[in-house]
């Protein structure tokens, strides 16, 4: 494949652990990382509220514009350090006008446009002066740029839990059509504050905590009714095959393919035919064959509709040959934003590791769901070379990226 792109770095915040053997870890044993949250705000009924926090110190990360940083930006900027020491990229020994900084997050600023409303509207207390800048959606982009001095595209994505995916695949093309040598991509999320976790509980989409737990938010069980909101990082060095080379860089990972649409039907149902034709273009960017995926990450939510309409469409694209499938957010949460970026990871690791993980060994799977799920531990799989990442959010829009061992 002509104009390649290879990942040669990564770095990760998430539920499952900030470090690479503890992220691992959690997958290979299956840990859940869902805990209670109390939501109680006047005007609405108390509840219990499933969610996956990071341990996380945000005040030992000092933003480059030494403005006051929202969560979900000091998790960007971590998370990129990351990636770029785990490249060993020298940012001083690349042309930062080839440097670019794609990023994605469905409400970057969350955290912080809530602190500002209730200092605003409870405390009566005076709105701070950076307060725009703090929220903004593109300041984590912002900072990434001023920290590496970008001077390339520095591009921010909001397309709700697509958001990280379609940041990664829109960096391979700018990589690929010859706009940029290096490319500093990912995604983060930060909602977990009262105000957005009480608008997410009146949408009814997250999980309830009063019946047995261990089987509400896992993806694809007979017993699921939501998602666990969860907050994380990851980022990715993304590098043309001249500039990778050139520099003696590792090559043995490629982003080999990518493809986005949208639904076009409804805000928040998810609609197979748009999904399929993802995955089927996603393929067909990768010049791979379904029988060539030997793992797919499912965006698999855990709710009811949303996990029978993703069987429905892996089912359709996948037919003829099957493909082992799992979704880890009954382990680390729903990432939002953030999620395309932490999953593509995953499917990353199962490469690098040559290991499939499971949903969770308690899962009673659904008996319409007819799909070759890995359940319980993880799944030895010592022959794959691709894997399929999928992201499908509201609005319609859907992001599938596709990994190769080179």
């Amino acid at each position: 494949m002509a104009n390649r792109v290879f990942i040669t770095g990564y770095g990760q915040l998430s539920p499952l652990g900030s470090h690479l053997s503890d992220f691992d870890l959690s997958l290979a044993q299956s840990q859940s990382k869902i805990v209670e949250y109390s939501l109680d705000l006047p005007g609405i009924d108390p509840a219990i509220i499933p969610v996956c926090p990071v341990v996380f110190p945000l005040d030992k990360i000092v933003a480059p514009s030494r403005l006051p940083l929202d969560r979900c930006t000091a998790m960007a900027l971590k998370v990129a350090q990351d990636a770029v020491s785990h490249a060993k990229l020298d940012p001083q020994q690349i042309d930062n006008e080839r440097l670019g900084i794609y990023w994605g997050s469905g409400m970057a600023g969350a955290g912080s446009f809530d602190k500002t409303c209730q200092a605003l509207y409870v405390e009566k207390k005076r709105v701070r002066p950076t307060s725009v800048v703090t929220t903004m959606p593109n300041a984590p982009a912002a900072e990434i740029a001023l920290l590496f001095k970008a001077r390339g595209a520095s591009l921010s994505f909001a397309c709700a839990c697509a958001s990280s995916a379609v940041a990664i695949g829109e960096a391979l093309r700018a990589l690929r059509s010859g706009q940029l040598d290096v490319a500093i991509v990912g995604g983060s999320e930060a909602m977990l504050t009262p105000g957005v976790i009480a608008s997410w509980h009146a949408l009814r989409v997250l999980a309830s905590v009063k019946s047995d737990m261990t089987k509400t938010f896992f993806p694809f069980s007979v017993g699921r009714n939501g998602f666990a909101l969860g907050e994380g990082a990851a980022a990715f060095v993304l590098e043309t095959e001249a500039h990778a080379r050139a520099r003696q860089a590792n090559i043995g990972l490629q982003l080999s393919g990518y493809a986005t649409n949208c639904d076009g039907q409804h805000m928040t149902n998810p609609h197979p035919q748009g999904q399929v034709k993802a995955m089927k273009l996603a393929l067909q960017d990768a010049q791979l064959e379904p029988r060539d995926i030997g793992y797919l990450n499912a965006h698999g939510t855990a709710t009811v509709a949303g996990d029978l309409c993703e069987a429905e469409s892996i089912s359709t694209v996948f037919t003829d040959f099957g493909v082992p499938v799992s979704s880890t957010k009954g382990l680390h949460g729903h990432l939002l934003g953030a999620g395309g970026a932490v999953e593509l990871l995953v499917a990353i690791r199962a490469l690098e590791t040559q290991r499939l993980p499971a949903i969770n060994e308690h899962l009673d799977r659904d008996p319409k769901i007819n799909l070759d799920l890995v359940i319980g531990q993880s799944r030895s799989a010592p022959k794959i070379q691709h894997a399929m990442s999928n992201s499908f959010a509201f609005g319609g829009t859907n992001g599938v990226l596709i990994a190769s061992l080179v």
